[in-house]
């Protein structure tokens, strides 16, 4: 989820400390701190507990233990919210985005050093990193702007009575992410909360776990609230423990469909707010009078962003017949270019996948679509790295796929690499059937010269998300999310607003009443 490149301009990383994050990567320094945070401060699990280990992606070595929280670790750390909700809901949205905007500011201060231990946690590269840490920064900064606008509405009534409406905070909401945006997730999910008055709990993916707490200790220096963000480490247990929560108003998830699932079942016992922002199959459409180095370009970002971890990317590409051979050639071309490798190193586009089981099912989806008649044209297989270090990472080669049908696996379910399915196609009318023709609906993208086309084609397709002539774009002005089975309500822009606050109604009577009885 890219907000521009052009915010890819290096600033001044903290040379100690850079320094001691590519310690990690060598395998000579553990992080043995305790990754989980609540009242203004790190803490260790009060229970006993499994502790699980943490993977550095590149190198497939053990970074750090983690701790799950119980239950008890999740009433204290939604106590601590709850504490600080009553005092950040009493203050001014401009007291609110003084703090925020500091937090903005250490952000972009420490930029190098959180992007950093973001590829050692993720294994995506430093380039993308950066841009996520950007993209975070960006976020707070825009929702710190907009909590000194929240207002509500004065409507005259007859015989000089009046009625006002007041916007109000929710209370403790709680965000759960997902491993591919850490940090980002973290970002999208607390600024408009805590815009709004909001405080949070926020649950990150076990598999990711360490730029949350960065966060939280960066909204503490910036002056927040004791118990304002906290974090609380663990899988699907501590999930359900906050969603049943009854001190909690609102979840927030990013993650997958049957995940989704059954958290919106979970919270509509306790008749709980819900944003879902879930997986996508999403399609990208390209046609004859497109450019084609343009669309070449648009695909590679719809497919090969994160080595593919991404829900938006546009997986099922269209590709209008007249064009086909010119555009696999040339994306066939760029993708053996793509240089694999150490993520912490400037020339790397492509890291490792996530886990050794999440890149043993991406593997699997290629093996499958070998045998339902789909030709690799490239990649598609283990890479190891030269570097003896990374040897035990989890690499692969970029793959795209040939002679596709619509119902092929590797087209209609949701992979998660980075695995392109090439598909050809006539005319519009069959295209839009085709890209249509599925549950899902996060994003779609359409490549074309002609700017009738371009508007009438977004018209049709059903997704929350578009692109024209461009793909995986993501300003934090805009707001972002899908339609069908891809979630519910928005991510960014100002309809999210909406969506950490409540509107209570107030009815003023100027004059006498007038009863019925």
């Amino acid at each position: 989820m890219l907000h521009r490149l052009a915010t890819s301009l290096r600033r001044p990383a903290v040379p100690l400390f850079a320094a001691a994050v590519r310690c990690l990567s060598s395998g000579s320094v553990d992080i043995k701190v305790p990754l989980n945070f609540w009242a203004g401060k790190r803490r260790t699990s009060q229970e006993k507990c499994n502790k699980e280990n943490v993977y550095e992606p590149a190198t497939g070595r053990v970074l750090c233990p983690l701790e799950p929280c119980g239950a008890a670790e999740v009433n204290q750390a939604v106590e601590a919210a709850k504490s600080a909700f009553g005092h950040w809901s009493k203050m001014s949205g401009m007291e609110r985005a003084k703090i925020m905007i500091e937090a903005a500011h250490i952000i972009e201060r420490r930029r190098e050093e959180i992007a950093e231990i973001e590829v050692v946690n993720n294994g995506k590269s430093i380039t993308e990193a950066r841009l996520d840490v950007d993209s975070a920064r960006l976020c707070i900064e825009y929702y710190a702007a907009l909590a000194t606008t929240l207002a509500g509405q004065h409507v005259q009534l007859p015989g000089g009575s009046f009625a006002y409406t007041r916007r109000e905070p929710l209370g403790v909401c709680v965000g759960i992410g997902a491993w591919n945006y850490p940090f980002q997730i973290a970002a999208w999910k607390s600024a408009p909360a805590l815009a709004c008055g909001n405080s949070m709990v926020f649950k990150p993916s076990p598999v990711t776990p360490v730029t949350a707490v960065l966060l939280a200790e960066i909204y503490a220096m910036a002056g927040a609230p004791e118990g304002l963000y906290n974090v609380v480490q663990g899988g699907q247990e501590t999930g359900s423990l906050l969603c049943h929560h009854p001190d909690v108003a609102k979840v927030s998830f990013t993650g997958s469909v049957p995940t989704g699932k059954k958290i919106m079942e979970m919270a509509s016992k306790g008749v709980k707010h819900v944003t879902l922002e879930l997986g996508g199959k999403s399609p990208l459409l390209i046609f004859q009078d497109s450019d084609v180095e343009n669309a070449v370009k648009g695909a590679l970002m719809a497919n090969f962003l994160s080595q593919g971890q991404v829900c938006s990317n546009g997986t099922r590409v269209f590709v209008h017949k007249d064009i086909l051979p010119e555009f696999v050639e040339e994306v066939v071309k760029r993708t053996r270019a793509i240089e694999i490798g150490d993520p912490l190193l400037e020339s790397t586009r492509m890291g490792a996948l996530v886990s050794r089981s999440h890149l043993e099912r991406v593997l699997s989806f290629v093996d499958q679509a070998k045998k339902e008649g789909a030709t690799v044209l490239c990649g598609g297989e283990p890479f190891v790295p030269s570097d003896p270090k990374l040897r035990g990472g989890y690499y692969m080669t970029p793959c795209v796929l040939g002679n596709c049908t619509d119902e092929m696996t590797c087209v209609k379910e949701e992979i998660f690499g980075p695995v392109m399915s090439v598909l050809s196609f006539e005319s519009e009318e069959e295209v839009l059937l085709r890209a249509n023709d599925t549950d899902l609906g996060l994003a779609a993208g359409v490549f074309t010269s002609d700017v009738k086309r371009a508007h009438r084609v977004v018209e049709h397709l059903k997704a929350g998300s578009c692109f024209i002539n461009n793909y995986n774009i993501t300003p934090v002005e805009v707001p972002f999310g899908g339609f069908k089975m891809s979630g519910i309500g928005r991510e960014n822009g100002q309809v999210t607003i909406e969506h950490y606050s409540q509107l209570k109604s107030v009815y003023v009577e100027m004059g006498d009443v007038d009863s019925l009885f």
